[in-house]
């Protein structure tokens, strides 16, 4: 079984086991709701007998009862809505989440934005959730039910179980040996007229060229197979749909039969009318229609929630959270990097080697495109190399403790809450003398004053994006990260903030790589990386003004221009 679908299970079952007292309240009222049922074969015995023999006050006090089971039943319906909502919508939102995760990571590691992760938010984690609410009512109306036309049967005459608890349990048994076979025949089919809709989309587009190349007769044949899939898959599905059918008619109408032929012996045995129709009642009213709900909602919502949650598990897949490694020190080593976006592309970063030992303050430049912040992706193990090797601490980036890095954008994130919430984000549980400090060491003490001290509200929209980068900043001056890499961080921010907030992070203990906005963040750091896309310089500024035609060229547009050359 592949790792998502367990996945997907191990999300269900933590759905239930989170919210354990929720699920007992939801318990406790479905069997409440499920009242009428046990009452109902009992009062119609009841008060059949009493018309039978002419007592009137009786039967009208077995048909009083049977109305007040319906009145307590309709109670423990209504009453049920609470607890299953307190079930079902955390899960719907971990599943959000998930997606979102995954979204987030594959937007980082393809560098372009997941636009299937709204169909999964809009639509597919919808269907999950109406599914997963809907089966849990099936299932505990199921459940209930049964327990209480049982019971009831008891109450009359135990003896009629023998006639309804064989086949209840055979056509249970024989649906549940469907249900494996009908998730996968379900999960086929979906991929079956999914592949035949790619195909279609592909033939349309190259219509022309099929004809020019006289390949009609290969591509029908190739899509002739997928429609054979498909349509094969489809009679696979019709076959166990025949089957659930088989099970229905097993397990809700054979009691049926059995009770009424075996009515002339249940009388001799002592059954009076009333209760011959009260045990029939129970499984018309009961059993029956019970069994058929479960085989119809599983059989449909069953195999939809099946389907859809393991296709929202995989597409939003993210890889598990490496085990903090216990290597010491920040420094930042890549051994003959190559990077690539697609197995056919130009490597945006090719044969490069580079060490940013602890106490390092490295500012890269080059023109824009040139695959600066695919280093910084890189450095902070978001991306894997095509070759070579990227260590954090003397471990791969990827494995290393996620506490020892921070990468920081140019779109800084900043969320609804209090100040002081966004500040310690990274590290929870910093102290306020802390968090001031970084508040001061970046420059924020205006905008902490403006918001009110660190109990302040934080709302986003009311920022400017320099603000937020100011938040960000401080977010990461107070964190524990050894490796600080700014991807453009302070572009932003006026020349004096940046300049404030660089010096601050250049002395913060562990090393600072600036992925640079104006050039004059190189002429601050100790060494400054160059790249032009065929190769790299690595020096300090002095020397790559005489050394590298590119560095001087940058900083000579800088000097004429008096502000920041094209190097984003």
């Amino acid at each position: 079984m592949s790792d998502h679908r367990v996945r997907a299970r191990r999300v269900l079952a933590a759905a239930l086991r989170r919210r354990r007292r929720a699920l007992v309240m939801f318990g406790l009222w479905s069997a409440l709701g499920a009242v009428p049922v046990l009452v109902f074969g009992r009062s119609v015995a009841g008060a059949t007998d009493a018309f039978l023999a002419h007592r009137t006050w009786p039967a009208l006090a077995w048909l009083g009862a049977l109305a007040g089971g319906a009145a307590v039943g309709a109670v423990g319906a209504a009453r049920a809505y609470g607890p299953l909502a307190a079930i079902v919508e955390p899960f719907r939102d971990a599943l959000v989440r998930h997606v979102v995760r995954g979204a987030v990571h594959e937007s980082v590691r393809t560098g372009r934005a997941d636009d299937g992760a709204v169909a999964r938010l809009t639509q597919q984690v919808e269907i999950v959730r109406d599914t997963f609410s809907g089966l849990l009512s099936i299932a505990s109306g199921f459940a209930f039910t049964l327990a209480g036309a049982l019971i009831g049967l008891l109450t009359l005459m135990p003896v009629t179980l023998l006639l309804v608890v064989p086949p209840v349990v055979a056509g249970l048994g024989l649906f549940l040996g469907l249900v494996a076979r009908s998730v996968r025949r379900q999960r086929e089919l979906i991929l079956a007229e999914e592949r035949i809709a790619e195909s279609a989309t592909a033939l349309a587009g190259g219509l022309r060229d099929i004809t020019a190349c006289g390949t009609e007769e290969a591509v029908a044949a190739s899509a002739g197979r997928l429609i054979d899939l498909q349509a094969a898959a489809a009679r696979s599905m019709a076959r166990l749909a025949a089957g659930r059918t088989v099970a229905l008619a097993v397990g809700g109408r054979l009691p049926l039969l059995l009770v009424l032929a075996a009515a002339p012996w249940l009388v001799r045995r002592g059954a009076t009318p009333g209760v011959v129709l009260g045990s029939l009642t129970y499984v018309l009213q009961g059993l029956s229609p019970a069994l058929a709900t479960v085989i119809r909602g599983v059989g449909g919502s069953g195999l939809r929630l099946a389907v859809t949650l393991d296709r929202v598990m995989s597409a939003a897949e993210v890889p598990p959270v490496p085990r903090p490694s216990r290597a010491g020190g920040s420094e930042l080593a890549l051994c003959r990097v190559t990077y690539a976006y697609g197995p056919d592309a130009e490597p945006v970063i090719d044969d490069l080697s580079l060490r940013v030992p602890e106490g390092d303050h490295l500012a890269v430049v080059g023109p824009s495109g040139i695959g600066k912040s695919t280093l910084s992706r890189l450095a902070a193990g978001l991306l894997a190399p095509v070759r070579g090797s990227v260590t954090l601490g003397g471990v791969p980036a990827a494995e290393a403790d996620p506490s020892v890095r921070a990468l920081i954008p140019q779109e800084a994130y900043v969320f609804g809450g209090t100040f002081r919430e966004n500040l310690s984000y990274l590290r929870p549980g910093a102290s306020d003398h802390a968090l001031d400090h970084a508040v001061a060491a970046v420059g924020a003490t205006p905008l902490a004053e403006r918001l009110g001290g660190l109990g302040g509200t934080v709302d986003p929209a009311a920022l400017s994006a320099g603000e937020r980068q100011l938040i960000a900043l401080a977010r990461a001056y107070v964190s524990p990260a050894r490796l600080v890499i700014l991807d453009e961080a302070t572009c932003h921010l006026d020349a004096t903030a940046e300049e404030r907030a660089e010096r601050a992070f250049a002395a913060r203990p562990g090393a600072l790589v600036v992925i640079a906005h104006r050039m004059t963040s190189a002429r601050r750091a100790r060494r400054v990386l160059v790249l032009d896309g065929t190769r790299a310089w690595l020096g300090a500024h002095e020397d790559l003004l005489e050394d590298c035609p590119l560095y001087r060229e940058l900083h000579g547009h800088w000097t004429t221009e008096g502000q920041a050359p094209a190097v984003r």
